[in-house]
């Protein structure tokens, strides 16, 4: 079988071949080519060998390059490939190519011409600029999908916080990712009677399920605390709702730390009941430099159980005390340098180098903390605190 196909001369593989051949002097005139190249460009042999320059056949960028770059480092190396260049057809048009050439040398080593392959680089070119076009297709989509999720997100968060009279309110919303919605939230408002509400938590999970859980508990909480104020009576409720809303193949929950604040005497004191559902425990940051965690131990995640345990803990906040509620995204951060989680023993740390201090200052620096991080804060992080300010006296003192 193989006997019956033609012989092949080296004449004719050198001038049909897949790929353009040619060889030109020291000085770049064309000594020889192939007729692959000649089709390519539209000349005739006698157009080109012996009468032009191989640098000739490129384009005025190509030639700068070659005459800069090309050209010196193949006579400093005796090799230089893969280099794309393009080159003038006789009708005026480009062909993108791939060169490599070679320096041939005599027995004495001394330079004597240069041979150039020369690839077909059209189809790659195409490929190249259709890969361009959708790379930048793509960019704009992550844009426009960025600034929805920044829409979105802003409209999971209260526009401003309630001025609470005789305390001080600050809170932080920490974005780990543009590309996806987080699912931490937090609000504080006003209740009945002199009292407010108050809560922070996190949505298993990200993206638009995340959202769409996160609007759902942030309005429950809302409505179910106008209807007992109760902190384990608004977790209970929000629990309810999650179990028979998702209890199927596709449960969702969260945890939330919620809050009741009551005025309590002249001396500008609150009383403080909180409730926790599965959520990292409090912070209460003393007028006297001390710091300590509230705890709610053993509260239950909300949502997963008909009948979540939830934890209760109630505190006084005195003029110069601060409350900070957070989400794991502060402790589960690691540290830029040994990539270690940042944890619970590090943040009380932080903590009591912080005490005393405001609700302002207390976020500001929780901020800061979390820039140091840079991308070692993997999740969102949502910070909320409340304290109540030194009265002028104090303060002077």
């Amino acid at each position: 079988m193989l006997s019956a196909l033609p012989a092949d001369s080296a004449e004719d593989l050198y001038e049909h071949a897949p790929c353009g051949y040619l060889s030109t002097l020291l000085d770049g005139t064309i000594a020889k080519i192939n007729t692959t190249l000649l089709d390519w460009l539209g000349y005739e042999r006698g157009d080109l060998v012996g009468r032009r320059k191989f640098s000739e056949l490129l384009t005025v960028g190509g030639r700068l390059y070659h005459e800069t770059h090309f050209a010196p480092l193949l006579l400093m190396q005796g090799e230089i490939s893969g280099i794309a260049l393009e080159l003038k057809a006789a009708d005026g048009s480009r062909l993108p190519v791939l060169a490599t050439s070679t320096v041939r040398t005599d027995a004495d080593g001394q330079p004597l011409l240069i041979r150039t392959t020369v690839f077909d680089a059209r189809d790659r070119r195409a490929y190249e600029i259709e890969l361009l076009r959708a790379r930048r297709q793509a960019e704009r989509e992550r844009e426009r999908l960025q600034r929805l999720n920044a829409v979105l997100q802003a409209t999971l968060l209260p526009p401003a916080l309630a001025n609470v009279p005789g305390l001080d309110v600050a809170a932080h919303y920490h974005v780990a990712s543009t590309d996806e919605v987080g699912g931490d939230f937090y609000d504080l408002f006003p209740l009945a009677d002199g009292t407010w509400g108050l809560f922070l938590g996190d949505v298993c999970g990200k993206g638009a399920p995340a959202a769409a859980i996160t609007s759902l508990a942030r309005y429950t909480l809302r409505a179910a605390a106008v209807y007992d104020p109760d902190p384990a009576a608004v977790l209970a409720n929000l629990n309810t709702v999650l179990n028979h809303e998702y209890n199927g193949h596709d449960p969702r929950f969260c945890t939330v730390i919620a809050g009741l604040l009551t005025p309590d005497g002249d001396e500008g004191g609150f009383r403080v009941v909180l409730a926790g559902g599965g959520h990292p425990a409090a912070l209460l940051l003393r007028a006297d430099g001390r710091a300590e965690y509230l705890p709610t131990t053993g509260g239950q995640l909300i949502g997963v159980l008909p009948d979540a345990y939830i934890a209760t803990t109630r505190v006084r906040l005195d003029p110069g005390d601060t409350l900070l509620l957070y989400t794991d995204g502060l402790t589960e951060a690691h540290a830029a340098g040994n990539g270690e989680r940042y944890g619970d023993e590090a943040l009380l740390a932080f903590a009591e180098a912080l005490a005393p201090t405001t609700a302002l200052d207390a976020v500001a620096a929780v901020r800061d903390l979390l820039d140091t991080f840079g991308a070692g804060v993997d999740d969102d992080t949502a910070v909320l605190a409340v304290g109540v300010p030194r009265s002028a006296g104090e303060e002077q003192g």
